[in-house]
């Protein structure tokens, strides 16, 4: 989609410059500063669901819930 923006001469010209360098257009440089700044800015629940599995600290629901009920059982609630 294409969309309107105004932006000052000066931008317009580093835009231009740090596209130059990173041999992109202009438009491939603001869909990756679009992309960037969403992935910055998501809401608190997409950041952190699924954050402990990512990090090789998830546990299956119902193992933990097992265990859990085991030690409700043996009174071992250590």
């Amino acid at each position: 989609m294409r969309i309107l923006a105004d932006l000052p001469d000066e931008d317009i010209a580093w835009l231009d410059g740090y596209a130059a360098e990173q041999g992109k257009s202009r438009a491939a440089v603001i869909r990756d500063a679009v992309t960037a700044y969403r992935s910055k800015h998501r809401d608190w629940l997409e950041q952190g669901f699924g954050l402990w599995t990512r990090y090789g600290q998830g546990a299956d629901g119902a193992e933990y819930e097992a265990e859990i009920r085991k030690a409700w059982d043996t009174g071992d609630l250590s």
